[in-house]
Parts: structure tokens; sequence; C-alpha cells
């Protein structure tokens, strides 16, 4: 698969695109299930590729070009893809880097500086990066720090994407709110190293998203538990692949778990 050369093309600056609102709403009017398709194939208009990278990174990609990376490590593969944005949790090394590449325009950090809260809204023109924070604990459940993780949200192409970082508590009334209704979310399915099995599972049937992208697992055990604590509300897709492409039209009509390899890109 020649995905250097089809992310650079997708990657090429081109003509700017409106942002189609997305107001945090899930629309479920398509077919039950989204076909995985290869990057090199390109996006139709209003469609978002979503290519699952590695632990808890995640290349999410508008039409006209504009990529984000999520919980940006420094490494991608061997491609010399910039991302237009990156954004970083800094609860282990496998969430942030210290040296991010200075060619890349806009890198947001989960937890802010001093006693302020990270406070992020980037308008990208197709895409909307903001963020809603949330504690996080110390090594071995000890030394709380507040607002030390982020929940980074993607509006574009009229979907609203989630990914809840490196989620270590049940998030407030409150935080539910300012989070919205996500139609994807991206969940940490560790079992232990972010929440308990069953604590997770209750926060994504809270909320309720079309699309749940499993992350941040192990092993292929823990992933198993997780689908297993959710089947009974959620239909279960194994795509076999890395990468998927959505849009408002083909949200599944049933709430979906979709489980993607990770692969780097080359």
């Amino acid at each position: 698969m020649r995905l250097l050369a089809a992310l650079v093309l997708l990657a090429t600056p081109g003509v700017a695109q409106d942002r189609i609102p997305s107001h945090c709403i899930a629309v479920a009017a398509g077919a039950p299930l989204v076909v995985p398709v290869a990057l090199e194939e390109g996006l139709e208009p209003d469609s978002i590729l979503i290519r699952y990278i590695d632990h808890a990174s995640f290349a999410i990609v508008t039409a006209d070009g504009t990529v984000a990376v999520t919980d940006y490590t420094g490494y991608l593969g061997s491609s010399d893809l910039v991302p237009d944005v990156v954004t970083m949790n800094n609860a282990h090394s496998t969430h942030w880097t210290a040296a991010p590449d200075a060619r890349i325009p806009h890198v947001l950090s989960g937890w802010g500086e001093g006693v302020a809260a990270a406070d992020h809204r980037l308008d990208l023109g197709s895409m909307l990066v903001r963020n809603v924070t949330t504690d996080t604990r110390g090594p071995f459940g000890e030394g709380a720090r507040r607002d030390g993780n982020s929940i980074f949200i993607f509006e574009a192409g009229g979907l609203c994407i989630g990914h809840l970082g490196h989620l270590h508590q049940i998030p407030s009334d409150e935080q539910y709110a300012a989070i919205g209704r996500l139609d994807v979310v991206m969940v940490p399915v560790d079992g232990g190293y972010t929440m308990r099995m069953q604590d997770m599972a209750g926060v994504v049937k809270r909320l309720r998203s079309s699309v749940v992208i499993p992350m941040h697992w192990f092993s292929r055990s823990s992933l198993d538990r997780f689908l297993a604590e959710m089947a009974a509300e959620f239909t279960v897709v194994e795509t076999g692949g890395a990468q998927i492409a959505l849009s408002l039209d083909d949200l599944p009509s049933q709430p979906t778990i979709m489980v993607l390899e990770p692969a780097y890109l080359d």
C-alpha cells in the first residue's frame, strides 16, 4: 500500500472547506455497517477518515486534507506526514512527546501550565478542535492531578468525534454536558491503567455514540473483555483493518463498536 503518497496527497493544501456544523448531534440514517476503505481511494466530500496508528494515536483526516493526530508521541511510522494539529496527554510517554516535530503548526497539550486548565478551541476551517479536561491520578492511584487529562473533540464533516485520552475518572454531569453528543468515540479499554472495565463501559453506554472505537488495549484479552461487556447493547464489527471512512449519511443505525487493528503509516 502506498500510504505515504496517499497521505501526502490528502494532506496537500487545497481549497479550504467550510465546516458543516455538527452541534454534537448524531444522525443515524444510513446502512447499519461502515465498510472499511483504503486510504488511497480518497474521501468523498463531507467524509472523515479515521486511521488507528498505535496505542492511543489516531489520524483524523478531512476531505480537504486537514489532518489531526491524537495522543501524538512523535512517531507515526516511516512516512513524513506533517499533521496540521496534534493533541497530547502526559499520563505516560506513550501519549505525548517533549520534542514534537517543529513543522507541526498546532500542538495542543491536554494539561495546563501551573494551576490553569488546558483550554483549547482551534478552528481550522474544515475542523474544529476543542477539549474538556478531567482529573488524573498518580502512580498506584495516588497524587491526583486536577485537569491532568483532556478529552479532545474534533468537529468535522458534521460529525462530533471524541477521544477520551487517558481517562481516569467518570465524567461529572457538567463534563458530559461540555462534551456533548459524540457520534464517534475512541475509548481506552485496558481495564485498569485508565479505569476499571465496568466503569469505562458505563461511560461508553452513557455517551451512546453511534460508533465506538476501542484503543489502549495491551492484549487481545482486555479487548475481548470489553467487547463481551458491551455486546448486549452494541453491535460488534471486527473490521480487520486499520481505518474507516464515515459521514453523517452512513453512520450505523444501531450503536456499533468498530474494532480497528493499529498500523503505522508507511
